[in-house]
């Protein structure tokens, strides 16, 4: 996955991409997750150790395993968390990514986005809906299911997951309808295994729009 795939033309504010590499534990982010961290694009370079720092206190630790584990066992390094920005804000992250391979084929690192998902989000529902409104009136089931799924496996409320939805919609330019069943209809290729059902579900979400069949 190159970095400007990950990070997308015209990315919303409150999602950013992110590179790193393994081997070396070499960061790379875009403008968007500097400024989560309060900095401007440009003024510091992204390592492990600031990014831990940044880490809320009770979830540090807990990043940091998640870290080692996805180093050690070359996997995609996924999390719901809190950073602490430099001006002592909290924002509620969750991580999405997958695997960046070399041209052999051979795991090097992780690539994915951080989502924002501390603001309010009733103007940004409302306008998604007033935009959306027919296809959610007939869609709604498949939908709220997607949603379901979202609030399970990345602890989100409605409305953060319904954001993430329409976030996946925007960014591959796939009618949120489709996009929704297509996830809701590939939920059993994932295996039960616990610890790897968050990355294989990652995958999924960052891949699904490749499936759909308008």
């Amino acid at each position: 996955m190159a970095f400007d795939e990950v990070l997308g033309p015209g990315s919303a504010q409150n999602v950013g991409g992110f590179r790193f590499w393994f081997a070396d534990e070499r960061w790379e982010w875009s403008d968007e997750v500097a400024r989560m961290h309060g900095y401007q694009p440009g003024t510091v370079t992204p390592t492990t150790e600031l990014l831990l720092g940044h880490k809320h206190p009770d979830d540090r630790d807990h990043v940091a395993d998640v870290l080692a584990h996805a180093i050690a066992a070359a996997e995609p390094f996924s999390s719901r968390h809190r950073i602490i920005d430099t001006d002592g804000n909290t924002h509620h992250v969750i991580v999405v990514a997958d695997t960046m391979a070399d041209a052999t084929g051979a795991v090097i690192g992780t690539a994915g986005y951080y989502i924002d998902v501390t603001d309010t989000l009733a103007e940004h529902r409302q306008e998604t809906l007033d935009d959306a409104l027919p296809e959610l009136l007939t869609a709604r089931a498949v939908i709220e299911q997607a949603k379901g799924v979202l609030m399970l496996v990345y602890g989100l409320t409605s409305d953060q997951a319904f954001r993430v939805l329409t976030w996946r919609s925007q960014e591959t330019n796939v009618k949120l309808r489709s996009l929704a069943a297509q996830l809701v209809a590939e939920l059993p290729t994932l295996r039960n295994a616990a610890p790897r059902m968050r990355s294989e579900f990652d995958h999924l979400l960052l891949t699904v729009h490749l499936r759909v069949r308008e």
